[in-house]
């Protein structure tokens, strides 16, 4: 269609109005993506619309029909903002309704991809990603995998956002992290993780597609900037959906420092407390002893009395407690959620339910240690997120391994009254390995084969995560208060 045939429509919006696109954007609520086909006026002249707005392996198609059925302006790879006129950038993305009735994004919201050559030129407020970002009419739908059609989606929410002071405090932060990486020569090394609520997203089509990058030979995945899928579900739940917040925030004002330098001095400046004390200190019944006294208290420290932080949900962040050994050792592994047989068989793995979760998960250690006494003590924090070379082939050779050993079929021997398999063991990676993570030999998922077999899960060696730990942490607690 030529630019006359989009010039005939006469839009029933100020272009240059925020306020206006968003309320005509309102007339969306309720209705499906079919119904906006349907009643929009080009089906005269486009019959085939409906077909091909239906594309699945189009993600963007969605985002399009809006666009053309509903705004009327045609589709463009214009670099600005949709509603240029007014600075509005239009995104369409998807929501689920948990099994709790809770709200959750379903995905990351994708603002702009990277172009590595032309970003390390550019400062955050006068860059192309905050220029898409700042101001965001937001069109939620409601994801349904039981609908036969994507155009049978019901669109529930329409509404304008800004990241508010707080977040863009954090997500400048997140974008100088990002552009430091690239101007190091590490734009292959970029991971989700490195950050907080914005991240440096996976976009290519195939796992195979690279590109160049400034400071290194090395070639690069195409990445974009993107709102993490757990900021989107705090916006949608905070935002966009009317109610009051969930959490507790750490910080109440914006800070002169980093929101992680503030964390770790924070925490830092009740290093060397006894956690006896440190239970005194906050009120802690230390006497009933919860399995999660460590973290309870670092959530204490920082001036949360739940156990979950503002901060932490909008970044994706996993609190994790760490006890040392007086002889510096670490005697835990640490798990992560089972993983369903089945399930992971058909997996590939740069789309990996542990893929995902370590590549796009910022972890933040709490370190407490024991004295000769077998007194614990806090000694300090880091925030960790997986190194790249790490993830890509360690823990990708324990789960190629596991997989393989699902598809061949587990093996299971009896030694002297124990039961031993042949999943992948912590003597067999620097890394990782596969363990039980089940409540009893009944608690059980079902084997490709059909048998049933206790629950396992991926863990991180307890040897690995000493490697990880700054080296201050090995020292013994000099004061005690």
């Amino acid at each position: 269609m030529d630019n006359n045939y989009w010039k005939e429509f006469e839009k029933e919006y100020d272009e240059t109005d925020p306020l206006s696109i968003e309320n005509y954007a309102q007339k969306l609520i309720g209705r499906t993506f079919a119904d906006i086909v349907k009643e929009s006026a080009m089906i005269r002249e486009a019959s085939n619309y409906y077909n091909q707005y239906d594309d699945s392996k189009r993600k963007g198609r969605l985002g399009e029909l809006i666009e053309e059925c509903f705004f009327h302006y045609q589709c463009n790879n214009d670099s600005k903002p949709d509603f240029d006129k007014a600075g509005v950038e239009l995104k369409v993305t998807p929501y689920r309704v948990n099994n709790n009735k809770t709200l959750s994004a379903k995905e990351r919201l994708i603002i702009t991809m990277i172009d590595y050559c032309k970003v390390i030129d550019e400062s955050f407020e006068e860059s192309h990603m905050w220029e898409k970002s700042k101001l965001i009419l937001l069109v939620y739908y409601l994801f349904d995998k039981e609908m036969e059609s994507r155009l049978d989606y019901e669109i529930g929410f329409a509404k304008l956002f800004t990241p508010p002071e707080k977040d863009q405090y954090i997500i400048r932060q997140d974008f100088e992290k990002i552009v430091a990486k690239i101007r190091a020569g590490k734009a292959h090394e970029l991971s989700e993780g490195d950050t907080l609520y914005l991240g440096a997203a996976p976009k290519a089509a195939t796992s195979k597609n690279r590109r160049k990058q400034p400071f290194s030979d090395e070639l690069a995945k195409p990445r974009a900037f993107a709102f993490k899928n757990s900021y989107m579900t705090y916006v949608l739940n905070n935002y966009i959906v009317p109610g009051k917040q969930s959490y507790e925030p750490i910080m109440e004002e914006v800070a002169e420092e980093s929101f992680e330098d503030y964390v770790v001095n924070k925490l830092h400046e009740y290093k060397g407390w006894s956690v006896t004390n440190l239970c005194r200190k906050f009120n802690v019944d230390f006497e009933k002893c919860p399995k999660n006294l460590g973290a309870m208290l670092a959530y204490r420290i920082l001036g949360v009395r739940g156990n979950h932080a503002e901060e932490f949900e909008k970044a994706n962040v996993a609190l994790k407690t760490i006890r040392i050994s007086s002889d510096n050792k670490i005697r835990e592994n640490m798990s992560f959620p089972t993983f369903k047989f089945k399930e992971l068989v058909g997996e590939e793995w740069e789309t990996s339910t542990f893929y995902t979760y370590l590549s796009e998960t910022r972890f933040l250690f709490v370190v407490y240690k024991f004295d000769k006494n077998k007194e614990l003590y806090l000694e300090g924090c880091q925030f960790w997120n997986i190194p790249y070379k790490d993830l890509s082939e360690e823990v990708h050779s324990v789960w190629e391994k596991t997989r393989q050993v699902l598809c061949e079929g587990l093996h299971v021997t009896e030694k002297n009254g124990k039961h031993y398999n042949n999943f992948p063991k912590s003597s067999e990676n620097r890394v990782s390995h596969v363990r039980p993570h089940a409540l009893n030999a009944k608690d059980t998922y079902e084997l490709p084969d059909g048998r049933l077999y206790p629950k396992q899960c991926f863990w991180l060696n307890n040897s690995y995560i000493l490697e990880q730990l700054d080296e201050g942490f090995l020292g013994r607690s000099e004061y005690e208060i």
